[in-house]
């Protein structure tokens, strides 16, 4: 599974990217996570501010810092 989050690193996006971690050692879903910091890449996805979060492709969440059972439930619904 490929997760993005999105965010030029401020500390909600840091705070996103942990919770995302904790959420993935939570569910035992496996999947690679990256932080795209770069305006240029963050741009391409169709959200109008950050933090966001992308999980394989869809964009699930932006301009909010979504709660870990959130993130859980959405990992696991795109581990299928």
């Amino acid at each position: 599974m490929d997760i993005k989050v999105l965010g030029t690193g401020c500390p909600k996006c840091k705070r996103l990217e942990a919770l995302v971690h904790e959420a993935i050692a939570e569910t035992g879903v496996n999947g690679d996570v990256s932080h795209v910091t770069d305006m240029n890449d963050i741009m391409t996805y169709d959200i109008l501010s950050t933090p966001g979060l992308v999980i394989d492709g869809e964009v699930v969440s932006s301009g909010r810092l979504p709660r870990r059972d959130e993130i859980a439930a959405w990992l696991k619904a795109a581990a299928g």
